[in-house]
């Protein structure tokens, strides 16, 4: 067969991803609308990575992120829910190459029939320098100094590397993020208190002993490193939600049903299955690990090997004012030549 289109490679992972039942338990009825919407954000000479995000507990639905490490000049998404991106299309592909380590794209809200404004996410990493012209280019300006801001102030070992923002809409938070090294995870799951004056530094408020003491267990009982995030006001004023994404650095479905029968993956699963974050559902969201590779006939006529992979990436724990609610889990789909 010849090399398979961005679109058709996306669509079989999808349909991994749905198989065997799968998909009316986990995406819910939004899973025809994310699928049809993710399509024309499939740009690039290579597949983009991809996110399938879907929540734990409560009702279901799949949400899809995009990103882009690298965009010829002149591309264009061709979809309403990316109206008003051509701007910031253009100055990517602009910069990247002078700027490695960056990458932006968008988060696709399919819970509803009539679909938002797509999110943008920018990862500035250490190139703050590129925060106000990113802010400046999709028409949200006055975002960068929220960011930058903050960034000043936080914490060693908390230091932010991206953010995202719904456009289009006033009073929206800017979402904050930054990754947590594994020490940093330590400290924090060996003593609540150093949580505590983490958050008393960067000026979050919104915690209790109860959530302190949730937090320190989940970071005892990640698999591997993660992230943290926080929500700006546009007053300044940090929100009422914090939230950590840790990863399970797992790389092949057998590994994956090992992990998450009575594995790391699983220790993790029940801590937040018991207090009511998750129910039964990562059981099922663990059978769509997926790997293969297939024969191919490149442009060229020669033979290569096109390889498909979808795997749990990312379970995201989220407060808001102290309480947790329902966590999600983050697939990575992807597709290249090998």
């Amino acid at each position: 067969m010849k090399v398979p289109s961005h679109a058709a490679a996306c669509q079989t992972l999808l349909l991994q991803a749905a198989d065997g039942g799968r998909g009316p338990v986990l995406f819910g009825d939004s899973f025809e609308r994310a699928s049809t919407a993710v399509l024309p954000f499939l740009v690039g000479e290579k597949f983009p990575t991809v996110y399938l995000e879907h929540p734990l507990a409560g009702d279901p639905f799949l949400d899809v992120t995009v990103l882009y490490n690298r965009l010829k000049p002149g591309t264009r998404i061709d979809s309403s829910v990316a109206a008003g991106s051509d701007a910031v299309l253009d100055w990517f592909s602009d910069v990247r190459d002078a700027h490695p380590g960056i990458c932006f794209g968008f988060e696709i809200d399919a819970k509803e029939p009539d679909l938002p404004a797509a999110a943008v996410h920018f990862q500035p990493r250490s190139h703050t320098d590129m925060v106000a012209p990113f802010c400046e280019t999709v028409g949200e300006s006055e975002r960068a100094e929220l960011y930058l801001n903050l960034a000043e102030c936080m914490p060693e070992s908390w230091q932010l590397s991206f953010f995202g923002m719904f456009r289009g809409r006033p009073g929206s938070p800017l979402r904050v993020c930054g990754y947590l090294d594994r020490d940093e995870m330590d400290a924090c799951a060996a003593d609540p208190r150093h949580l505590a004056n983490r958050f008393d530094e960067m000026g979050f408020s919104a915690y209790d002993g109860a959530m302190l003491a949730q937090v320190s267990e989940l970071t005892a009982a990640a698999p591997g490193w993660g992230d943290f995030q926080l929500d700006v006001y546009p007053d300044g004023t940090l929100g009422n939600v914090f939230a950590i994404d840790v990863e399970l650095c797992i790389e092949q479905p057998q590994a994956v049903r090992s992990s998450f029968a009575d594995g790391p993956a699983a220790r993790f699963m029940r801590l937040l299955e018991g207090w009511g974050a998750a129910d039964g559902r990562w059981k099922l969201a663990a059978e769509s690990a997926f790997a293969c590779a297939l024969p191919v006939e490149l442009d060229d006529g020669a033979d290569g090997r096109y390889a498909f992979t979808l795997m749990p990436h990312w379970v995201k724990a989220r407060w808001a004012d102290g309480v947790l609610q329902p966590a999600k889990l983050y697939h990575r789909a992807r597709a290249a030549l090998l």
